[in-house]
């Protein structure tokens, strides 16, 4: 997850609050504190630390709570709302035709983040071309035509011609019939003059509606300077900060960005293709404070499962309660095609701080195990689990070439499984959560689920 070691201490903040008998000064007082060490050890600025810290302590013993909030819910949700503030930048990029340029020094993960921004936006409808225009980092050409193969996006380049800003002149006639056009230019190991007056020609050519700055989030507080002096250079509409979920110093890399005025329009958060994140203020510090972000969830379910009614079919298993083999066969094989199971797990609420009690790796191998086992269990067994007893057990366990123990085991959590969705139908306020977030979803579909209301 991103900067779990942050979201792990905020959530602690909350647990002081929940546990709490009584809200008073003293407690208050207590609750910065912790809020500031906290703040500190992400790397944070200690002026923003100070500044946001004071505003929790001056809103939380003055600020009368909403009519029918609890102090406790109404102290929350002020630190909620200043985390939101320290963070919060503007909009993201805009869905719409556009020429985009990458910029940033070498090692940020320039050229992969383009290859993941070209997949973001075919998953978004989009036709996308790459222009490769590092004229220096030799292998920069074939590595950006690799990413293109895997997310099936065409790119051009012109292999030995040193003159970047002819490449995307002739690039950008040979796109002209693309949407979006994103240019990977060259880096270096510090903004030097040759490069600044590279970009700026580039800028010349291509004029590009956006010049996204990339930088690795582990450079901390350092990337307020950065960004500022790429700004100077060429104008930087936007930055993606990559390595976000290996590092405690993205709390330093967000609120230095903060100061420069420039705004954060995604969080590269791992090594894969699809792991690209557009930064939302509201839903990044929800998930730090383990409040889930049913949004993100689905809208990554929407990307990466086309059935409509598929998706519904998972909307209705959370509502309801319902849930059969196939079901649970269904969801494992979304699961696989929507990222690592951490990662779902970090979106679901009140499920972060359950990271350090599961073995991720093991699961995601015992998940390929339960398929196989499915596999070999008819249409009426995987309908109907209860029908499976000892003999048919032996027959699924030899089918798969597993053990009756495994088929036994998958039962178990089959059961476990079921157990949980159905209290997520009982749930009144979090079966609502589900359906206020499903964004795209045909809510029509879902009525009939709703005449207990």
């Amino acid at each position: 997850m991103v900067m779990e070691g942050l979201g792990k201490s905020l959530r602690n903040v909350l647990g002081r609050i929940g546990k709490a008998s009584v809200i008073d000064e003293e407690l208050v007082k207590d609750l910065c504190k912790d809020l500031q060490r906290a703040l500190l050890e992400a790397d944070v600025n200690v002026k923003l630390v100070l500044e946001v810290t004071n505003n929790v302590k001056d809103r939380a013993l003055n600020e009368p709570p909403e009519a029918g909030k609890s102090m406790k819910d109404h102290v929350s949700k002020i630190i909620y709302e200043e985390l939101v503030r320290l963070v919060n930048n503007g909009e993201g990029l805009k869905l719409t035709p556009q020429t985009i340029m990458m910029v940033g020094l070498y090692g940020q993960g320039k050229t992969t983040t383009t290859g993941k921004l070209a997949l973001y936006f075919t998953k978004k409808g989009f036709s996308v071309g790459l222009i490769g225009a590092d004229v220096y980092r030799p292998a920069a050409l074939e590595q950006l035509k690799q990413l293109g193969e895997k997310v099936n996006v065409e790119v051009y380049g012109e292999p030995g011609e040193s003159d970047a800003a002819g490449i995307v002149k002739r690039g950008k006639e040979h796109f002209k019939h693309k949407q979006i056009v994103i240019i990977d230019t060259s880096g270096r190991h510090a903004l030097e003059d040759d490069l600044i007056d590279e970009i700026k020609r580039i800028a010349a050519v291509a004029k590009p509606e956006e010049r996204i700055l990339v930088l690795d989030s582990q450079v901390g507080q350092q990337a307020g300077p950065q960004a500022e002096a790429f700004h100077k250079a060429v104008g930087v509409t936007g930055v993606i900060l990559t390595k976000m979920d290996g590092t405690s110093k993205g709390g330093g890399a967000i609120s230095a960005i903060q100061k420069t005025n420039a705004r954060i329009v995604f969080l590269g958060t791992g090594e894969h293709i699809r792991d690209l994140e557009p930064f939302d203020a509201k839903r990044f510090i929800s998930r730090l404070l383990g409040m889930g972000d049913l949004s993100a969830l689905m809208e990554l379910a929407s990307q990466e499962i086309d059935d409509q009614e598929a998706m519904e079919q998972v909307a209705r298993n959370m509502i309801t309660g319902r849930f059969t083999l196939n079901d649970m066969y269904y969801q494992m094989t979304a699961m696989s095609k929507m990222g690592t199971l951490e990662k779902i797990m970090s979106l679901l609420p009140g499920m972060s701080d359950m990271s350090d009690k599961v073995d991720y790796e093991g699961t995601q191998k015992k998940l390929g195990v339960f398929k196989v086992i499915m596999d070999s269990m008819t249409p009426e067994e995987k309908e109907e689990p209860s029908l499976i007893k000892s003999k048919r057990i032996d027959r699924i366990a030899a089918g798969a070439g597993v053990s009756t123990h495994d088929v036994k085991e998958l039962l178990k959590q089959y059961s476990n499984s079921k157990k949980m969705m159905s209290s997520v139908g009982k749930d009144r306020k979090m079966r609502k959560q589900i359906m206020k977030q499903m964004g795209g979803i045909d809510m029509d579909a879902l009525k009939d689920l709703q005449g207990s209301e």
